[in-house]
């Protein structure tokens, strides 16, 4: 997920200038638009989703783009240009999506969105880290097996599944501060991180899969470190875990062969399930892991 963030940047306005200011009307005109975005988002909200390429993450950008006319959101993922999804999004919704590119490997590159993020709205009411790995052929495969496990698809895992979305909060954190709740009917900024019910350790009956599942877990762990410490200085942010039930993407499909028609959700449907939940948290859930159902997992 190699992140390169390029945006022109205009030289500020000095408005104490007004013979600058007359003899140049586009600057005028680019102040007028800049404070104009700026109000907009603040009266609607901004909302950051991190892994929007496909899948679930391009899900959440399409509802929360069609659910709230004048909301603005940020949509982040390694290759934006290689996101047909997210290309026709941006057709339909120009001047309410943002794209950047974002790597989760790469800390510089989160850095980056959160400065163009800070420059264009100032703040942020939602992000949602939807970016997951569990299998890349040839290099990763859920284990089946303490004899398969291997080092490397340990480490990119945690790296992909738990370091790099806390990395995006830890960036984020300002923005969320700064935005809190306004613009949305919510007590707060939401951080909602996707999880999935195998990083329960209270839930674990079968094992395998260790490499997804223990890094999953570590972003339990992270997360609800990371709630404690939002509490304590009092910051205006929920921060909660999710687990979308298995849905039928390119990361379940290798594995949907015995799940049960029933079981298997649509994108649309575990979107709406957990924006729903997103919407509706209260103070008292920070820190809290929920299934789609809105029911809690155990840790």
């Amino acid at each position: 997920m190699i992140l390169y963030c390029y945006r022109y940047c205009h030289p500020p306005l000095n408005t104490h200038n007004t013979s600058m200011a007359s003899r140049s009307p586009r600057l005028l005109s680019l102040a007028r638009r800049a404070f104009s975005s700026s109000s907009s988002s603040q009266a609607n909200g901004v909302s950051l989703v991190q892994g929007a390429s496909r899948g679930i993450g391009l899900e959440f950008v399409k509802q929360l783009l069609e659910k709230n006319d004048e909301g603005h959101v940020v949509a982040t993922c390694r290759n934006p240009d290689a996101s047909t999804g997210l290309l026709r999004l941006k057709d339909r919704f120009d001047d309410r999506l943002q794209i950047l590119p974002l790597d989760l490997t790469v800390e510089s590159s989160i850095e980056a969105s959160a400065l163009s993020i800070k420059e264009t709205y100032g703040h942020l009411n939602l992000l949602i880290n939807a970016s997951g790995i569990l299998s890349i052929p040839e290099v990763l495969q859920p284990e089946t097996t303490l004899n398969k496990l291997e080092k490397s698809s340990l480490m990119l895992a945690y790296e992909v599944n738990a370091v790099g979305p806390i990395l995006v909060i830890k960036h984020m954190w300002p923005l969320l501060k700064a935005g809190g709740g306004i613009g949305t009917e919510r007590s707060g900024a939401v951080v909602a991180s996707l999880s999935a019910r195998v990083a329960s350790i209270g839930d674990n009956r079968l094992g395998g899969w260790h490499s997804y599942r223990s890094s999953k877990t570590a972003l339990n762990q992270l997360s609800k470190t990371i709630s404690l410490e939002f509490a304590r200085k009092k910051d205006p942010i929920i921060c909660i875990l999710l687990h979308p039930g298995t849905v039928d993407t390119d990361l379940s499909k290798p594995f949907q062969k015995n799940i049960a028609k029933e079981k298997l959700f649509t994108k649309e449907y575990s979107v709406q399930k957990l924006l729903h939940i997103i919407n509706n948290v209260k103070n008292n859930d920070n820190g809290k892991f929920f299934g789609w159902d809105g029911q809690e997992i155990p840790w």
